[in-house]
């Protein structure tokens, strides 16, 4: 499978987690939402936002994002708040 085909994840964001050495849905759930975001916001594209953040979450979850907890969406908005 390719990390395009997982939920949440299009052929864009594939090329940017591809830039920063993740190129398998299993890379990507092991190195788990928080870390593969810092990844592509330092080294990639310095204006990735809190839909990328929620993308990825549910990617790994294999969820669409909008089925994301409350509570996951609150913790990942803390986290993405605490990096400006």
């Amino acid at each position: 499978m390719r990390i395009s085909e997982m939920k949440n994840i299009g052929v864009v964001n594939e090329e940017k987690l591809a830039q920063v050495g993740v190129v398998t849905p299993e890379e990507l759930r092991e190195l788990g939402t928080e870390a593969a975001f810092l990844k592509i916001r330092h080294l990639v594209d310095d204006g990735a936002c809190l839909h990328l953040l929620y993308g990825l979450e549910g990617a790994i979850q294999d969820i669409p994002k909008r089925e994301l907890t409350e509570r996951r969406k609150a913790e990942l908005r803390s986290f993405f708040k605490q990096l400006d």
